[in-house]
Formats: C-alpha cells, structure tokens, sequence
C-alpha cells in the first residue's frame, strides 16, 4: 500500500508575530528568525549545518528560511544591519559606562 504523502504549503512555514522579536519573519511555530539562520548560512554554514545546529528545525524549515531571504533579501539585509547597529551601541555604552 503506498504512503500518503501531504503537501505543505511553504507561505505557512515563515510568520511573523508582533509579540516575537518585534515582528521579524520566523519559522513558524518557533521563535527562530530568519535573519539568525541567514545569519549563519552568510557565515558558510551549509542547510543541513544549521538544521543540526539548530536541531529544533527541520531542513525543509531551514530551506524556507532561506528561500525568505533569497526573495526578500533587502528587507533581511536591513534587520541584520539594524541588529548589528544595535548591538554596536549597547556594546560602546557598556564600555562608557
């Protein structure tokens, strides 16, 4: 007897939720963001490394993530920079202080 198999949409594997990390896409069902896992993959990690670095997430999920990036990058391009900017301040008035 063959095994069903079930499509999944992939629209319904990146969300966005105002009460999680301000809004950005996340895998949904997670609070994983898409910028952490473009993150990692700009680092050289291949799909199936942050899958295992990641463990929570399948790979399919891991390759949502980054088809999200890959149509939107510019929108994810400007969450990393922001991010990197915020951290920069904190860090200059952590010394300062």
């Amino acid at each position: 007897m063959p095994v069903a198999s079930v499509a999944i949409d992939i629209g319904t594997l990146i969300t966005t939720n105002p009460g999680i990390h301000n809004g950005c896409p996340i895998v949904a069902g997670t609070g994983v963001t898409v910028r952490r896992i473009t993150i990692d993959y700009k680092m050289g990690m291949s799909p199936e490394e942050i899958a295992e670095e990641i463990p929570h997430l399948t790979l399919s999920q891991v390759y949502a993530a980054l088809a999200f990036y890959h149509t939107n990058k510019e929108m994810i391009e400007s969450d990393i920079a922001a991010q990197e900017a915020e951290a920069e301040r904190l860090e200059a008035e952590h010394m300062a202080g």
